[in-house]
């Protein structure tokens, strides 16, 4: 029987497997369920309801038979105190995450924003030297009024021409 070149021990070993799964693909789902997760904790029906549900844990574990009990209150309510604990240890970390996400959208978002505005500021210097250049040239156009003294001018002067002629014709 033939062994595989992996499980041969003066060969080196492949690509090693390993024990926690890779997310690969996955990552953009923890991170929505990690954003949901947070979004959901910081609400007020999050707050009462875990009021709520410690409350009767509580007056359960307190008033009940002690038979009854399956967190009493005479072993200062471990079960509680684990469920409560794990729920902490899961929370913050996912809460992390959802932070670090927000703080990656909130980069994009200025640098887009950042280069928005350099965008804007080169439109605006744009405009301005346009805005300068088309004053520039508008003065070097002739304007109404100097168009009709012009006119008046050349009118004056044809009206010279002609008595003149007029006089020598005569």
């Amino acid at each position: 029987m033939a062994r595989r070149s992996d499980s041969r021990l003066d060969s080196p070993k492949g690509l090693r497997t390993s024990f926690v799964p890779h997310l690969g693909g996955n990552k953009d789902r923890v991170g929505r369920f990690s954003e949901s997760f947070a979004r959901a904790m910081g609400t007020s029906g999050f707050l009462v309801g875990m009021t709520v549900f410690v409350l009767l844990w509580l007056a359960y574990n307190t008033w009940a038979p002690e038979l009854a009990q399956f967190d009493p209150r005479r072993l200062n309510y471990t079960l509680l105190t684990l469920i409560l604990s794990l729920q902490a240890s899961y929370a913050a970390p996912l809460i992390l995450l959802a932070q670090n996400r927000q703080d990656d959208r909130d980069r994009v978002q200025f640098e887009q924003d950042r280069q928005r505005a350099e965008r804007n500021l080169a439109d605006t210097e744009y405009l301005a030297r346009e805005v300068v250049a088309l004053r520039l040239a508008v003065r070097e156009l002739a304007s109404k009024d100097f168009i009709r003294a012009e006119l008046r001018a050349l009118l004056e002067e044809l009206d010279r021409d002609k008595s003149g002629d007029e006089k020598t014709v005569g």
